[in-house]
């Protein structure tokens, strides 16, 4: 079955005050291509975000994004309760020299000094890393059923275009040996005009004649024309990867074809040849979105 390197997926992870959305986006690309978004406070996660998603999604053009918003009603900010509390002791060893004594100035004088407050944005404990990491699997995946979804529509729409140039091979074959006939017609009418019919050896004629004609011969391009598209339908109902082996046979049946082309000089084969190229370069812009 094939799998697409176009893909989305999206997860949410529920937080204290905190919601956290994970989004994750493919494209296709020949190698492993990160892109990564999140918050400062997951910066020491990111190596082990890219080695995870790395193995899993193997290639492509991956963005990753988590984005943090405060829950409705929520502050998102909490008081740091220790740094407050050396404040306060603090104060109160000196509070026999000011003065100061009463516990509510205490805190007032305390809650204007540095680094009392904490954003929920900065602080990230083992326990949420623990639920941050599950909704990126969550939202893997929900990308991983995007991506095999849509190596459905690739496999339907490729496997129909593969079936449409052996079928336009297969109408090759009634054309074939009027074609014949008429090059032997031509190279007969030609010796008439130059006036060699009855100065030149028949048998000689002849044996030139079956050479060229053997030279033109389409028949090997043919059969291994076919059995690269057999081939292909095999690679297809194979296991994934598959993308980049797809690339290298779609390279073989274009030789094959354009070959065809260049040796059948006959209108009709050259457009069967037309329809094949034009089936074929559609199905090498949708290997490119194969993983």
């Amino acid at each position: 079955m094939l799998i697409s390197m176009t893909g989305y997926g999206r997860a949410e992870c529920d937080l204290r005050n905190m919601v956290y959305t994970i989004e994750l986006k493919s494209l296709n690309s020949k190698q492993l291509d990160f892109s990564v978004k999140i918050p400062l406070f997951l910066k020491e996660k990111e190596m082990e975000i890219r080695s995870w998603l790395g193995a899993e999604l193997q290639r492509g053009k991956i963005e990753v994004g988590i984005y943090q918003e405060i829950k409705e009603g929520a502050a998102g900010w909490s008081i740091n309760r220790p740094v407050v509390e050396e404040y306060i002791r603090q104060l109160r060893e000196i509070a026999g020299e000011t003065g100061l004594a009463d516990p509510e100035e205490l805190i007032q004088v305390a809650m204007r000094l540095p680094d009392t407050m904490l954003s929920e944005k900065d602080k990230l404990q083992e326990d949420d890393w623990t639920k941050v990491r599950a909704s990126i699997l969550a939202a893997l995946v929900d990308l991983n059923s995007f991506r095999e979804q849509e190596g459905k529509a690739l496999q339907k729409d490729i496997s129909l275009r593969i079936n449409n140039i052996l079928q336009l091979l297969s109408e090759v074959a009634p054309f074939e040996e009027d074609r014949v006939v008429a090059v032997r017609n031509r190279i007969l009418s030609a010796l008439e005009e130059l006036g060699q019919k009855h100065s030149t050896d028949p048998g000689r004629v002849e044996q030139e004649m079956i050479f060229y004609l053997e030279k033109m011969d389409i028949t090997e391009e043919k059969v291994r024309l076919e059995n690269h598209c057999r081939f292909f339908m095999e690679t297809i109902n194979a296991a994934s990867p598959a993308g980049k082996k797809l690339g290298f046979i779609s390279q073989e049946i274009g030789r094959e074809i354009n070959t065809l082309g260049s040796k059948a000089s006959e209108v009709n084969i050259q457009r069967l040849v037309v329809g094949m190229k034009d089936e074929l370069e559609k199905i090498k812009e949708q290997v490119l979105n194969i993983l």
